[in-house]
Order: C-alpha cells, then structure tokens, then sequence
C-alpha cells in the first residue's frame, strides 16, 4: 500500500503521515510539497491513495485533479481543505475526487475517509450526502456561489480579500482582461452589482 501526501505546509504533512502510519502500518508513505510534484509521482508511480491539500502556492489541489482525470489516471484522492464542505465538497467530487474533508475535522473522520477510499468507495459526510440528495430536482436549492465556476469563485474570495484585479492576475498567473472577465461573469450570474455587494455577498455565507 502506497499513500501519497500532499500539503505545502511541513506541520500538516507530519501530522497527516503519522495519523496514517499509526493507522495503517504497512503502508509506505510518502510526503511532498507542492501540486506539481504531486501530479509528477501521480504519473510515475502507483499509489493506493493520494491525499493532498486543496490550497497550494504553485499549483491547487484542485487543478491537479483536474489534470489526472483529464490524463485517464485514475489513482485514488482524498481532498482535504481548511474551507467548510458548503463551499467545495460537491464541486471536488464532481471534478473527480473519492472524498473531501475539513483539516478541522476529528480525527477518526479522517482515518474513516481514508479507509472507506481504500476499500473502493467514496467518502461523503451526511451533510454532503443531504445536500447532495437535495439537488436531484436540477439547480432548485442552490446558493447563488454555486452556480459560477472553480475560477471564478477564486476570483470571487480574492477580490472579497481586498485584492485587486491586477493583484489577482499576478496571483492566479492570468492576464488583466482573463480576471476582468472572470469577474464580470459572476457579477452576472449573483446577480450582484459592484465590489461591495460581492463582498459582502462573500462575508455573510462565510467564505472569506
């Protein structure tokens, strides 16, 4: 059994790596830093599992699975995220993930998510499972945040962090034009007027 850990800060990839060994003592783990060379050894060698962090400097976990699914590889993942599973746990499993989960979540939830991967099935909370049985009649139910794009709900919280469009566009590594359109459509789309009910929008359903 070869597990894969994936997380930009030392603390966290430690913390992870041990609740596993202790967990899973044959498993060979292996700890990286970044997404880049996670999606390098994800196409060089065969992994049981790959857990990996969703917010990484050089590349988002996000991406990365994107860019996996996208190449037929189909190794295993285990999201994990500081943010709530409202704002993403539907959006990675549908862009192919085998399970999310909070990074404040207990421990045996993470020992749970990782073993109900391992045996072959995905790993849902019962309030991803409610939500997502709640949105079998098409959009009817969702938040409005819920309707734009991965990209453009990053554009969204950075320019709810005070950020602007140009600051965004080194952020992201995007042009000036890409962030500008990005944020004209999902004004649209939330219905939202200017900066300031995007932000607030942001602060009040706590995604920033």
């Amino acid at each position: 059994m070869n597990i894969l850990i994936v997380d930009d800060h030392d603390l966290v990839r430690g913390g992870l790596s041990r609740i596993v060994a202790d967990e899973f003592p044959l498993a060979t783990i292996q700890e990286v830093s970044g997404g880049m060379q996670a999606e390098k050894l994800a196409r060089t060698m065969n992994w049981s599992l790959i857990v990996m962090d969703m917010s990484m400097p050089d590349k988002t976990g996000i991406d990365v699975l994107k860019q996996l699914r996208t190449e037929g590889i189909k190794i295993p993942v285990l999201i994990i995220s500081i943010h709530p599973e409202n704002q993403y746990a539907i959006r990675v499993l549908k862009a192919g993930a085998n399970g999310y989960i909070t990074k404040d979540c207990p421990r045996a939830n993470f020992i749970k998510a990782v073993q109900t991967i391992l045996n072959g099935k995905k790993y849902i909370s019962e309030d991803v499972a409610e939500k997502l049985a709640s949105r079998l009649d098409g959009e009817e139910g969702k938040e409005q945040h819920e309707l734009i794009s991965d990209r453009e709900l990053q554009v969204m919280k950075l320019i709810a962090s005070g950020k602007t469009v140009s600051e965004i566009a080194i952020e992201l590594s995007l042009s000036v034009p890409t962030i500008s359109t990005y944020r004209q459509r999902l004004l649209e789309k939330m219905n939202l007027k200017n900066n300031a009910e995007l932000t607030h929008y942001a602060i009040s359903n706590h995604l920033i």
